[in-house]
């Protein structure tokens, strides 16, 4: 063999290696999702995932959560995703929930860049709509005691309100429980001395299209949003649901996070069963993103979640 022809093969084989030898990327593409709803523009935007042992968090024996991870091809704990929904009008752009931008750590907190890469600018929203005061779903309205929405109106539930933004309820939590009061009041205080915080105090149209519907439980004003348009329908349950592959196959099971199980599971309950017969489209923050899909009966006492499939808008 020539030594040309070992300097080729050489030349080659060392080509390969550098190939082989490319640094792992580790990141993904922008997280949002853009779907059309009769003459509204969907765009779901992804903050990140937050990391659950599910099996100590749901009420039921951590036997039973594992064994339906397993059939899910998950372990605990679950990567688990933290979404916001941004509903385009026409006439208005609402953004209901906004993730948890600092307030939980490393692993969240894209919302914001995601909506700017989805094609749209904070000062463009004009109002927000919040499921309930939860860090993971108000911490994106503020950064450093400043509104990141300048030109919104941000409304939720008197009774979250009440309950969350109370100094006096601050001062009498547990060192372990200040975080839960202290997270809404940075995030929403600010909009509250600039007179662009609305309580949201009954069942009503917030703007055409859009109407608020109280079913608390999980916490106490929290509230789904019901989108409609042309006859097509999105219901967003915010946290009546966290464990899709738990909750959908038994609704029954509860997690700790709620104020009060018994009436979260009663309205998770009847949300699943409405779905399915309705047949129209949920959404809700810790559904796996893009968090969209459809219900329907298992025939088992149980429901089945079937995700949207990628579509372009149209």
């Amino acid at each position: 063999m020539s030594t040309r022809t070992l300097t080729v093969i050489a030349a080659l084989l060392v080509s390969a290696a550098a190939q082989a030898g490319a640094p792992m990327a580790r990141f993904q593409a922008p997280g949002f999702y853009r779907t059309t709803l009769g003459d509204f523009e969907i765009t779901v935007l992804n903050d990140g995932t937050l990391d659950l042992p599910v099996e100590k968090l749901l009420k039921q024996p951590p036997a039973k959560t594992i064994a339906a991870l397993d059939k899910a091809f998950l372990k605990s704990p679950v990567q688990t995703s933290v979404n916001g929904f941004l509903i385009n009008t026409g006439s208005k752009l609402v953004l209901i929930d906004t993730g948890a931008a600092s307030l939980f750590g490393p692993t969240l907190g894209q919302l914001l860049n995601n909506l700017k890469a989805s094609g749209y600018k904070p000062e463009q929203v004009d109002e927000i709509y919040i499921s309930h005061m939860h860090g993971d779903h108000v911490g994106g309205l503020a950064s450093n005691e400043q509104r990141v929405f300048p030109n919104a109106v941000v409304r939720a539930g008197k009774l979250d309100a009440d309950y969350y933004l109370n100094p006096a309820n601050l001062d009498k939590a547990s060192a372990d429980a200040k975080d839960n009061f202290q997270g809404p009041m940075v995030s929403i205080n600010p909009y509250v001395k600039a007179g662009k915080f609305q309580p949201i105090v009954a069942n009503t149209e917030l703007v055409p299209g859009i109407k608020s519907y109280f079913n608390g439980g999980h916490t106490p004003g929290h509230i789904t949003y019901v989108v409609e348009s042309k006859g097509q329908k999105l219901v967003l349950l915010g946290d009546l649901l966290h464990v899709q592959s738990v909750q959908f196959e038994d609704p029954g099971v509860g997690i700790q996070f709620d104020t009060d199980s018994k009436i979260a599971t009663a309205e998770r309950k009847e949300a699943f069963a409405a779905a399915a017969k309705e047949g129209y489209l949920i959404g809700a923050p810790h559904l796996s993103f893009p968090a969209l899909g459809h219900v329907r009966v298992n025939g088992k006492g149980g429901y089945v979640f079937v995700p949207v499939a990628y579509t372009q808008p149209r």
